[in-house]
């Protein structure tokens, strides 16, 4: 019997490399929802902050902030008839925490007067899918997703992302957190992985962070 979500606004989150979109639109295809991908292909900025990330720090956040919040206004608001469930491979608060790595104290503190004036206008996820991946396999899979700006994230960027979002959870035990260690999961290549990633999505949850660490053949 197929299984559908108990909520019908789920975000799926986690370091650079961890899966979310691919999780998304796997998720979406199989619940007819409302897929809401990050358009981070089309940002200018993003290979320049790569190349120089003090220079191009300030206004590759700004534009994620306006490109993020311009998306979700729009497709969270908008009516679908057709569409009972909405994925997201991003949640807002995700221009908080990559911010916070990468700004001066000064540029940050300007950022988070402007976050705070359109983040109230957003609904939360109803669940939070945290996809939780070791450095080595986030590397792994940006070397083989093959995008050329990506090629030069070192280790140590990941860690401050990695710590900026365990911070997050941490304090947001309001939502209803689902953190999936994908250590030794393959959910787009093995089917079995996946629909127990999707059975899982699919339970009720009560508000807090709960933690799925499976030990399973690859």
């Amino acid at each position: 019997m197929e299984q559908f979500p108990a909520y019908s606004f789920i975000a799926i989150e986690g370091n650079i490399g961890a899966g979310k979109s691919s999780l998304a639109q796997m998720l979406g295809a199989d619940f007819n929802a409302k897929l809401i991908l990050e358009e981070f292909e089309d940002n200018s900025f993003l290979p320049k902050f790569y190349e120089d990330a003090k220079r191009y720090a300030f206004p590759l956040e700004m534009s994620f902030l306006a490109s993020r919040f311009n998306q979700l206004k729009i497709r969270l608001l908008e009516q679908d008839l057709f569409r009972q469930y909405t994925i997201s491979d991003y949640v807002f608060a995700k221009c908080m925490l990559f911010s916070q790595v990468n700004l001066s104290d000064d540029e940050f503190n300007l950022y988070v007067k402007l976050f705070d004036i359109i983040n109230h206008q957003l609904p939360q996820p109803e669940l939070l899918v945290f996809l939780h991946n070791p450095i080595e396999k986030l590397q792994w899979n940006i070397i083989n997703r093959g995008r050329a700006y990506e090629q030069k994230i070192t280790d140590d960027y990941l860690h401050q992302i990695g710590d900026a979002y365990q911070q997050y959870l941490q304090v947001n035990q309001h939502l209803r957190i689902l953190i999936i260690d994908c250590s030794n999961l393959d959910f787009v290549n093995n089917k079995d992985h996946y629909q127990n990633i999707k059975s899982l999505i699919c339970k009720q949850y009560k508000p807090g962070i709960h933690h799925i660490n499976w030990l399973m053949d690859a």
